[in-house]
């Protein structure tokens, strides 16, 4: 069977080619570029891994491609993104990344050249229930990865592999570490892809005119000042510039004022960061269909949270959530991705 691998440069893909080509199947190494700008010191942070992706591709013995995706990345992820943090909203563009670019345009790409499966380095399983194609957790729960694979549909499930799925991630550097490739001590890419190792902030800024305002705690004192709405995250307590004061503990975001542009900031653990119930929109399902209008199962509100049990209802494409426990810093733009069992159901954007 011939395949398209998508190499990163990092060691789970790396493996995952390797295990490809160790099954007898004809592979093809591919490394997608999506972004082409320079980090803060001048470096164009897809050429070293581009430079990986070619050695680790020489030493499994495999050809190698790099295709060009920033002008799709830009109209379809990043374009949203800049939107969502206009709106002082947290987006995660991973999650729209899977499903508008790897497995869309890259799929599409990889079915000209004859593949018959795309492959990934992601941690997450496929199973079938009947005709449909289920997304499962991986064996790694650290390292599961469905929570940012929940856009995908059934043609993008058909067409997939995900070869370390049933791997632990110290299984999976082992095996680089046996076969010589030199992503095998690699770190883990962290933060937003394309972005990188650099000020998120600065970073922000050279997008999007900031408006400074008054950061306030609950009674409306002024305490602080925030350089923009957009740059700060709900629960979020380091960067705030706030010193000491007040009852000595540390500062919390605990709501955006939008209307008057101001931050809202509280000192402990605040009630109001926790909450036992949400909103959510634009649900997509695994399976093409919602699992029922009021169901109970597990949710992640975000990347390698333990699942949390709630009830679900469901009306359309929008999903109202009850949780068992309160839950903190409910952030709007994330997404809250549903599971029953090892079965990944699907999503929705925290409103």
């Amino acid at each position: 069977m011939r395949v398209v691998v998508g190499m990163s440069g990092g060691v789970d893909s790396s493996v995952a080619a390797y295990l490809m080509k160790q099954q007898g199947h004809e592979v093809l190494g591919v490394f997608m570029n999506n972004w082409e700008e320079k980090d803060d010191r001048g470096v164009c942070t897809s050429q070293k891994d581009w430079d990986d992706v070619r050695r680790v591709c020489d030493v499994i013995d495999i050809p190698y491609y790099s295709v060009n995706f920033a002008r799709e990345y830009k109209e379809r992820v990043f374009a949203h993104f800049l939107e969502e943090y206009q709106k002082c909203r947290t987006p995660n563009p991973d999650v729209l990344c899977n499903r508008e670019i790897k497995f869309n345009v890259f799929l599409n790409f990889a079915e000209t050249l004859g593949a018959e499966k795309l492959v990934t380095g992601h941690f997450a399983n496929l199973g079938r229930q009947g005709d449909k194609v289920t997304l499962l957790r991986a064996k790694d729960e650290n390292k599961d990865q469905t929570y940012f694979l929940y856009m995908l549909g059934q043609r993008a499930l058909s067409r997939a592999c995900f070869p370390v799925g049933g791997l632990l991630k110290s299984e999976v550097r082992e095996i680089a570490r046996q076969q010589g490739l030199p992503t095998s001590e690699k770190k883990d890419s962290t933060g937003v892809c394309f972005i990188g190792e650099r000020d998120f902030r600065a970073f922000l800024k050279t997008y999007l005119p900031a408006q400074g305002g008054d950061m306030v705690d609950e009674s409306g004192k002024v305490v602080g000042h925030h350089e923009g709405l957009m740059y700060y995250t709900l629960g979020q307590r380091r960067g705030l510039g706030i010193g000491g004061g007040g009852n000595g503990q540390r500062w919390f975001v605990i709501e955006k004022d939008v209307k008057h542009n101001r931050l809202i900031v509280s000192q402990g653990e605040d009630d109001r960061l926790y909450t036992p119930r949400a909103e959510a929109s634009e649900a997509t399902w695994i399976s093409g269909e919602a699992p029922g209008a009021e169901i109970e199962c597990m949710v992640r509100l975000r990347h390698r949270q333990p699942l949390q049990k709630c009830r679900i209802q469901i009306s359309g494409e929008k999903v109202h959530m009850e949780f068992d426990q309160p839950q903190r810093a409910v952030t709007p733009g994330q997404s809250a991705v549903f599971y029953q069992g090892d079965v990944c159901l699907g999503g929705a954007i925290v409103d």
